[in-house]
């Protein structure tokens, strides 16, 4: 089982945050170190000092960090062009020495698009361009030194692309995709995923979503064995409860409504949340999402006392 740590810089959060953050992850032992993509905050957080670009201060950790997967839950198709984005996180890439992640989704949060006037499309759009998002990606990045990579869709043309720089990765970075489409999320998945990510969502909701993705692979031909099966949860872990309400409260949740929703509770707890996960699941990658950036003590706690456990 892999254990990783996922941050939402949008809800307050500045580059130093995350650079301490992401040392005391790679310090822990974790896996990776991951953060959503996006420019505007969610629900009463302040979201001070202001947002930072995924992308860059990815490319920043990727030079303080020697060991770590880096990368984003979820970087939204809307924000990038796809050729900048193939070019941006292949210099990552090689900045990192080969460590990075790329996760790609549809884009939803819609106030955040009127705030800072990009367009959103609508959701049939948006899901014919994140197809063509991902065709010129990867089509970018596995194309062979020397040739070039042209491309002819509906919402994008490339024109004998040199298709550099490349990722140090081959024949590309990983590719993780997500979502709770019934239909077009799986047949992507299937198409282009390294790793599907069923974010917040119970194990038995995550399992029959794991299961159309696999069934969309074995359409196409593909093993589903290929695809890592991976969630994302809120994490909120004690040692006791008065430990536990304080992490709660320092997040602005209910400890009960925690416990329900997320991998929350005492160490027992969760320990037991991950193994149903992995039981009904087969989920071999955990998220954890820490919300509270300044609590390095709550790092160190799930890597001392959840990550030792045997998930079989």
């Amino acid at each position: 089982m892999d254990f990783r740590i996922f941050t939402e810089p949008q809800q307050g959060a500045g580059y130093d945050d995350l650079l301490k953050i992401a040392k005391r992850t790679e310090e822990a032992g974790f896996d990776g170190f991951f953060r959503s993509d996006h420019y505007l905050k969610m629900g009463s957080a302040s979201g001070l000092p202001g947002p930072t670009d995924a992308w860059i201060t990815l490319a920043g950790l990727a030079r303080e960090t020697s060991r770590i997967r880096l990368g984003t839950l979820v970087t939204p198709i809307t924000f990038r062009h796809p050729s900048v984005l193939a070019i941006s996180v292949a210099g990552v890439d090689q900045m990192s020495g080969g460590r990075i992640e790329l996760g790609l989704g549809s884009g939803w949060y819609e106030a955040e698009h009127r705030a800072y006037g990009i367009e959103m499309y609508d959701l049939p759009e948006r899901f014919d361009r994140y197809t063509e998002q991902l065709e010129i990606v990867t089509g970018l990045w596995e194309t062979p030194d020397g040739e070039t990579f042209s491309y002819t869709g509906k919402h994008y043309q490339l024109e004998d692309s040199p298709a550099l720089p490349k990722p140090v990765q081959s024949p590309r970075p990983p590719v993780i995709i997500g979502g709770g489409g019934k239909k077009r999320t799986p047949a992507l998945a299937a198409r282009f995923a390294d790793e599907f990510n069923a974010a917040f969502a119970d194990a038995d909701t995550a399992a029959v979503q794991f299961e159309r993705v696999a069934g969309a692979a074995r359409e196409i031909g593909r093993d589903p064995g290929e695809i890592i099966r991976s969630t994302a949860q809120v994490a909120c872990v004690g040692r006791d409860e008065a430990e536990l309400s304080r992490r709660a409260a320092a997040i602005g949740r209910e400890v009960a409504e925690l416990r329900q929703n997320g991998l929350a509770g005492t160490v027992a707890e969760v320990v037991d949340k991950i193994g149903v996960f992995r039981e009904k699941a087969g989920v071999s990658r955990i998220y954890f999402q820490i919300l509270d950036l300044t609590d390095l003590a709550h790092v160190e706690l799930i890597a001392a006392e959840v990550a030792p456990h045997q998930f079989a």
